[in-house]
This record gives C-alpha cells, structure tokens and sequence, in this order.
C-alpha cells in the first residue's frame, strides 16, 4: 500500500500546478457567459480496519472509490438547477459492501435553487442536496463516509442582513447500492432553523425546533412509530486573548412507540491558536447525551442524534456516536506550512446510563449490558493524521488506536481496534 501512495505522490507532484477543472470550467464559463459550471471529485483510500466491531466483523483491508461529475445552470438570475451524480466503489470488500461505502451511479443531488445570488429576501431549494447545519452535529453529510449522506428536502428562507429565517423538511436517501435511490419520506425531519449573526458580541446565535418523524418504511423497528421534538441552540464566537468557543444544547420531548420520550444533549468547545515554532490550533471539548435507565419500561431517555456527521467528534476511526456518552477530546493541529497540517487527537468516552447501550455513529446499538453491572468506561482513542495540499490535489494518511475500557472488555473481550488510511482527492 505504501508503493502505491508514493507512486500516486510522485504523479500529482508533477502535475499539481495544472488544474484540469479550473481551466476546463474557464472555457465553459467564457462561452456561456459565466452561466454554466462543471462539478467534479476523484478520491482513492485504501484503508485497514481490524476490530471495528468488537470482535463481531471480519478485519477489512480495503480501497474505497469515489468519483462524482456534476454541474451547475444559472437558467436566469432567480433560479439556479444544480445535479450531481456519484459513483461509490469497495472492489475488495470480499462481501457485498454495504450502503455506506457502495452505491453504483446515482444522482446524489438534483435540485433548484430560487433567488440563489441575493442577500436579503426570501429564497428556497427543492429537491434532492447534501445538507450542513450548525457544526453538523444534527443535521450533516458524514462526507468522510464514501457514500456521503444526501437529503431530499424542501426548505424555504428569508434572508436579511441581521438574521437568516429559515423552514426546512429533509428526508436522507436510503441507499439502493445496485438500484436507483428513491425518497422514503416515513423517515424525515422538519421544522425551523433561524441564524442570528452578530445577535450575541463577536459571535452567531442559532435556534432551531425540529420534529423528527419516523414510521416502519421509514426504518422504525418497533411498534407505532417516533415522534420526537428537539428545542436547542447553538452559539459561537470569539473571547479575549485569542480563544475561540462553540456550544450547542438540545432537549427532546415526544415518543417512541408507545414510550414517552424525553431527552437532552448537550456540547461545549473551547480553542486558541498559539504561534510556536509553528503555528499549533489547540482545541478542548466536551460532549453528552443522556441515555435510557433500563428499569424504566414506559420512559425511553435516549438521545435522537437524528442525522449527524459524527468524523472526528468522537475518534477518528468514528466508532461511536452522540447518543448515551461523556465524551471528552483534545485536538492539536501542527500547521508546518499553510498547505501542511499535523493532527493529534485523544478521545476518552463513557456511558451516560449504563444499563443503556453503546451506539454507533449511524446510532445502531453496539454493545449492552442490560444489568447496567459491565461498568460505564468505553474507552480511549489515540489518532494522529496528517494532510498535504499540492495545487488541486490533497493527500493525508492516519492512524488510529481504540483501547477498551471496562465496559467494552465486559461485554465485547478481546478488543483491539486500529484504523490505517492513506488517500488522495482531486475536485473542482
């Protein structure tokens, strides 16, 4: 694996000051009047994976294939149509890979985008879109996932110079990998999104209420169907001498089946950039979401992540998600050159209910102790991954190193989780 990386190395090196997109999307600009644009990516990772889950899965030494090609119209000055097509490969899974890392050619996003260029007034976007909101921890794409989340949704806005009102519906695509993906709309979340610039000093205030809606088409496995309400915020600016913070809350109300629900999450961030040698981003954080007591049978208390992108937010090799955890991280970015990057991250996670089980970053349970007598240490996480930018090409290789703590040597023995990548990407 390492030939290759250094064969893929020396080939962008020589051609890294030619950007084959850039000059093909100024000729297609020039003769279109700046109206038309070309979208595109390729990225390559061959990654090994032993013990992802907990002794349950084969090891996997495995490339994952990406390529995407789309465009974007500017038909008049009040309407932009936008398509995106998506081509997602694991040649040597060994298996049928699943829908997370394998998904033939399909269109991951078609949609039009009303009075797309104006700042203040109303706007919308219908159709089918890969969506950020906040800092994802919500609503995302997990873009480190070679399949990558894709929404179909509705979402109409007012913008204004003060605050950005918005109303959305969103759907994610349930992966077909060798049929065409269709919507499934008995899985969806819809509500409101309201950003509020320079509402707090020196940061953006967010609100959201969202309602998240789930029946068995949909991928509800009980009996009835969810029904969830979440009421946060999020806020996020800059403090005195150089820090930098970030923090997001949520409380849930609702049902699951015929459970009452009633949850919270919550995150806190702070970071400085200090000027060594090298310029170093050091950043500290904090993340919670209750779990279930399992002697309650009426009352379930398990946080709804709803669609997240989880990479990094809880290990680089994303073993876990934002549901039933303490999870406490540090990240410490080495910035060599302005196109060379370091990073080290630690992760040390427990259980917030230990009668409750361990989730993934999808949200599926992993690991449970239905006493609550296994203990509630998860584990620790080591990382270090490095990132080189050359023209239109980024490369970066990783390692990470999962040590179980007492719950998951309890329930799952014999755990000895690694993850090696290296990859390379191009897009225009």
């Amino acid at each position: 694996m390492a030939g290759k990386l250094v064969l893929v190395l020396l080939a962008a090196r020589l051609c890294a000051q030619v950007d084959p997109g850039l000059e093909l999307n100024r000729l297609v600009s020039e003769q279109t009047g700046g109206k038309f644009k070309l979208r595109g990516e390729f990225r390559l990772r061959p990654e090994a994976r032993t013990g992802a889950g907990f002794g349950r899965e084969a090891n996997l030494e495995n490339p994952v294939i990406r390529t995407r090609i789309g465009m974007e119209y500017l038909a008049a000055p009040w309407l932009k149509i936008s398509a995106l097509g998506q081509d997602a490969r694991a040649p040597l899974y060994g298996v049928p890979a699943p829908g997370t890392v394998r998904d033939s050619m399909d269109l991951h996003e078609s949609y039009l985008e009303l009075f797309p260029n104006q700042k203040r007034g109303f706007g919308a976007v219908i159709g089918r879109q890969m969506l950020n909101y906040g800092e994802s921890r919500l609503i995302g794409v997990p873009d480190w996932s070679n399949v990558a989340r894709t929404f179909d949704t509705a979402r109409f806005y007012y913008r204004h110079p003060r605050a950005r009102l918005e109303f959305l519906f969103v759907s994610p695509i349930k992966v077909r990998p060798d049929d065409f993906n269709k919507p499934v709309l008995g899985d969806r979340v819809w509500g409101v999104y309201n950003t509020f610039p320079n509402a707090i000093p020196r940061g953006t205030l967010e609100g959201y209420v969202l309602r998240h809606d789930q029946n068995r088409p949909g991928g509800f496995t009980g009996a009835g169907r969810l029904g969830v309400n979440t009421f946060g915020g999020r806020a996020a600016g800059a403090l005195a001498a150089g820090f930098r913070y970030s923090l997001e809350g949520a409380a849930q109300s609702g049902h699951v089946g015929s459970a009452t629900h009633r949850a919270a999450a919550w995150f806190s961030g702070l970071s400085r950039t200090v000027a060594l040698h090298w310029p170093v981003d050091f950043s500290l954080e904090y993340k919670y979401a209750s779990g279930t007591d399992s002697s309650r049978q009426d009352r379930v208390s398990t946080f709804d992540q709803m669609y997240p992108a989880n990479h990094d937010k809880f290990g680089h090799a994303d073993l876990f998600g934002w549901r039933n955890i303490h999870n406490v991280r540090s990240l410490e970015t080495f910035r060599f050159t302005k196109t060379t990057a370091l990073n080290l991250m630690y992760n040390n996670s427990w259980l917030a209910s230990a009668g409750d089980a361990l989730y993934n970053g999808a949200g599926r349970a992993i690991a449970r102790a239905p006493q609550g007598d296994a203990g509630r240490h998860v584990g620790q996480e080591f990382d270090v991954f490095a990132t080189q930018q050359w023209g239109p090409f980024k490369f970066g290789a990783g390692f990470a190193h999962f040590f179980a703590g007492e719950f998951l040597r309890n329930t799952t023995p014999h755990v000895n989780t690694r993850y090696l990548y290296i990859f390379q990407s191009y897009a225009f």
